[in-house]
């Protein structure tokens, strides 16, 4: 893959919110778990741990703690990105907070995109009631729900969403 295809396959990637009802094959899962293994980590702790929620009662109950978003539910998988601040803060302390955090975000992308790369559908979600999403899971409390990625075969939209130009995001040396 040259640089542009690699651009493309980026611009193609969309967040999609309706989903069939067919179940992800346990090798698709694998793929997209194996893909996060890959993901660069501070300290190479990999700070990040995920619950892979199949169950349709736990991710309608998962859905519910996302402010009632119904691909939550809908989605055939649903890969709960979780920060493990133990591991990081082990060797970094108060810091390894922070890198627990970019750790689990970096996993995640690659979730997302190797889900894209499967001819998947995916969205990200970040809005939902931590406190709920740990006791639905069980999640010890020095584990953070970082996102619900709803994986899926779906419908993508018409038309991809517009972007900001880069400049609208770039300062050079100084802001």
């Amino acid at each position: 893959m040259d640089s542009s295809d690699f651009f493309d396959f980026l611009k193609s990637r969309t967040s999609v919110r309706t989903y069939e009802s067919d179940p992800l094959r346990e090798e698709e899962i694998e793929y997209i778990l194996a893909c996060a293994g890959t993901a660069p980590s501070a300290g190479n702790l990999e700070s990040w741990d995920v619950v892979v929620v199949t169950d349709e009662e736990v991710r309608a109950a998962l859905s519910q703690a996302a402010f009632d978003q119904p691909h939550v539910e809908q989605a055939a998988t649903v890969f709960v990105v979780c920060a493990n601040y133990v591991r990081s803060m082990s060797r970094y302390g108060e810091r390894g907070i922070l890198y627990g955090l970019e750790d689990a975000a970096i996993a995640g992308t690659y979730m997302m995109l190797a889900a894209h790369a499967q001819h998947l559908q995916a969205c990200w979600t970040g809005a939902f009631d931590d406190d709920e999403v740990r006791g639905i899971l069980d999640l010890p409390q020095h584990i953070r729900p970082l996102a619900l990625l709803a994986v899926g075969r779906g419908h993508p939209p018409a038309v991809l969403t517009g972007r900001m130009a880069p400049g609208e995001h770039v300062h050079r040396d100084t802001w």
